[in-house]
């Protein structure tokens, strides 16, 4: 094995570094007497760069990742750290994740400094968020609400909001708690009540595929329930055909060591569409169960919007 050391490619944000670390960490703890030293090397992205552009105007999902792949392919890091909501569908060519980290909680956190919920907010309050699908679910039980673009790392958005840019927002709460920074969340959404993102809550662990070295040092570090209900999740997207321009939601639950269960959500932008559907499955039947949801609703959608525009 070589004696030089693994270097770790990830974003440069305060919450990037953190997960990171965290890999680092897990590594360490996994390979007692570990001989080589662990480097992390942050990467600036597009995405990190250029704050006043939506994900969709910046080219969707990628623009957390491009630049830290390319170094990955270049050779220059041995893995790469990511929020596997932020990950396209498909990796590049030459690249994979075959390491997923035990799911932190994914549920969605409402952030004010003056109001503790959604509901508390007072009429045509103004909401920052950069997520179509926390727009649309905020807008489904909120019409009244102005929606302004409200982008940065989490300590940039709670700063923002501090200075009144918005009146609240909604940030994923494994976030605020990896930073240990609960105490910021006023009200914490339900699944039930607000999906999160297909992902939400996972880190991964990007390698190149001829790596074996890496391959087997990450082996013990991956958590196999965690990477069941993100591949439940990502069919879900793949049906959905998701991207960033439309609201979609999905969250897969394991019940108990036999049964998961699927909730999957797709909405209009203005929230005066959304829907919802959910699926439990036998365990051994979780490649199916995604793409289930998926049908159903896109069928719904199809359904809905023709209904809409006709009446």
């Amino acid at each position: 094995m070589s004696s030089q050391p693994i270097r770790i490619g990830t974003r440069g944000s305060p919450l990037a570094l953190v997960q990171a670390e965290f890999v680092k960490k897990s590594l360490l703890k996994a390979h007692k007497g570990f001989d080589r030293s662990i480097e992390i090397v942050p990467i600036k992205t597009k995405g990190d760069s250029l704050l006043n552009s939506t994900f969709a105007e910046l080219g969707g999902k990628g623009v957390f990742t491009k630049e830290i792949e390319e170094s990955l392919l270049a050779g220059d890091i041995h893995m790469a750290v990511h929020s596997m909501k932020d990950m396209p569908p498909k990796c590049p060519p030459g690249l994979e994740v075959p390491c997923l980290l035990p799911r932190e909680d994914p549920r969605d956190a409402f952030v004010s400094f003056h109001f503790n919920n959604l509901e508390d907010l007072p009429e045509g309050a103004l909401l920052g968020t950069a997520s179509v699908r926390r727009q649309a679910q905020a807008l489904h039980v909120r019409p009244d609400l102005e929606i302004t673009l409200l982008r940065g790392n989490v300590n940039t958005r709670l700063e923002k909001i501090k200075k009144g840019v918005a009146d609240a927002t909604i940030m994923a709460y494994a976030g605020l708690k990896r930073l240990k920074m609960e105490e910021s969340a006023r009200h914490v959404f339900s699944t039930d009540d607000f999906l999160p993102a297909p992902s939400q809550g996972i880190i991964g662990v990007e390698i190149r595929e001829d790596d074996e070295e890496i391959r087997k040092l990450l082996e013990p570090i991956n958590h196999p329930p965690t990477e069941v209900c993100y591949h439940t999740e990502r069919t879900f997207l793949d049906v959905m055909e998701g991207n960033c321009r439309v609201p979609i939601g999905g969250y897969a639950l394991l019940l108990d060591d036999s049964t998961i269960k699927f909730q999957g959500l797709i909405a209009r932008p203005d929230g005066r569409l959304l829907l919802r559907h959910e699926e439990e499955a036998p365990l051994n039947q979780w490649e199916t169960l995604g793409e289930s949801v998926g049908r159903v609703l896109k069928e719904q959608i199809s359904y809905g919007q023709s209904t809409h525009h006709a009446s």
